[in-house]
């Protein structure tokens, strides 16, 4: 028998910016944001009933393909996980130097506590609306 209340811990297509258009919205009307030398995270309500990442990890930034591909995994892998308690918001995350040099486990660490800061904001502060 299914769980009412179980939270949906999937990260599937509706869950994802897709367009330019979705993150020039962020990009242009970013209300939150949470910052940390090796990240970036940027967020803005949105008119749906869950939230939506879109990810920017520059070639410029984090030059192997492999440690791109393990920074965006250990993202959409929190994200999945925290999503419940994000609200209707878009989110953009953007790495900075430096991520790549840390551990999986210290991503994931990072990336948490990350998530975690912004929900705070999102609790706190419900001042902006589109």
């Amino acid at each position: 028998m299914p769980e009412q209340n179980m939270p949906e811990l999937t990260y599937c297509r509706n869950k994802r910016l897709l367009t330019a258009r979705s993150y020039q919205a962020v990009f242009g009307d970013t209300c939150y944001k949470v910052a940390h030398p090796n990240l970036l995270l940027l967020a803005r309500p949105n008119q749906l009933s869950h939230p939506r990442l879109g990810l920017v990890v520059a070639k410029k930034h984090i030059r192997h393909a492999v440690n791109r591909n393990r920074v965006k995994r250990v993202v959409r892998d929190t994200f999945r996980l925290v999503q419940h308690q994000l609200n209707s918001v878009d989110v953009v995350f953007l790495v900075r130097p430096g991520m790549d040099k840390l551990s999986p486990q210290e991503q994931t660490e990072l990336l948490e506590n990350t998530w975690q800061r912004l929900s705070r904001k999102l609790q706190v502060d419900s001042s902006c609306v589109n």
